[in-house]
């Protein structure tokens, strides 16, 4: 984890959010995620309140709201599911539009889809205000099972290896001529596929033997020791005290 690693979803920035230490900022999201979760769906102020800390946290990134909106649309499969349940649930029924629907199942939606894109949006945050390689960082520093943190490394690193390699192989197929235009050329894809996973798996057993020779015995070093003071801790608690006051007073009123 020495070498610097981007991401597409993160933002360079000089704000007070992106100074915050990784864990900080992971312990955070967690606890504000698990607050969000245990907020009865009833109280829907509540999740309004919730919108506006976390559109407060983005102000204070220099997020810009179209950059966040846009990044939501990953949480479209579960909009089509939540979508689905005031129409296949059963019990006691309402009329809306002239349609007949679930009063369990329009609770249910607007459960998922509330909860859902509050979760989705503060780990946009998250991942658009920390650089991969702190977000690993942080993720050792909160004591995650060191063999997982490597995994994720790996994984991280791969990806973008395996995608480049695609990427070479695509270019090589269309300076050849090809251009895959239906059913009949699966097969020339497919074998590029296999092409593929051979190419990985030969490259990860090389890797494996580099970093034996290496003196790897399965640890990776810690180059960088993020530590955070206390005023840094009480900064990335005002996010889920804030959010756990809102939903003390939704179990309350």
């Amino acid at each position: 984890m020495g070498a610097g690693h981007a991401h597409r979803l993160y933002r360079h920035g000089h704000t007070a959010v992106h100074a915050l230490p990784p864990h900080c900022k992971l312990a955070a999201v967690f606890c504000f995620v698990l607050v969000v979760v245990s907020t009865p769906r009833e109280a829907v102020w509540a999740f309004g309140l919730y919108a506006v800390l976390l559109g407060a946290v983005a102000y204070a990134s220099r997020v810009p709201a179209g950059y966040l909106l846009k990044r939501l649309l990953i949480e479209v499969p579960f909009v089509a599911f939540a979508v689905l349940m005031p129409f296949v649930a059963q019990g006691e029924r309402v009329e809306v539009l002239g349609m007949s629907l679930s009063v369990s199942g329009l609770w249910g939606a607007w459960n998922v889809l509330a909860k859902g894109t509050l979760g989705v949006a503060a780990s946009v945050l998250l991942a658009s205000t920390t650089e991969l390689r702190s977000l690993l960082l942080g993720l050792q520093r909160l004591r995650l099972p060191p063999l997982l943190v490597q995994i994720a490394s790996f994984m991280i690193r791969y990806g973008d290896v395996i995608t480049d390699e695609m990427r070479r192989m695509s270019i090589a197929r269309r300076s050849r001529g090809f251009e895959a235009r239906g059913v009949r050329h699966w097969g020339v894809l497919a074998k590029s596929a296999g092409a593929l996973f051979i190419r990985s798996y030969e490259r990860g057993e090389r890797v494996h033997l580099a970093m034996i020779s290496r003196g790897y015995t399965g640890t990776m070093p810690v180059i960088d020791e993020v530590t955070a003071s206390r005023a840094q801790w009480y900064k990335a608690a005002a996010l889920p005290l804030s959010a756990l006051a809102v939903c003390l007073l939704g179990w309350t009123l």
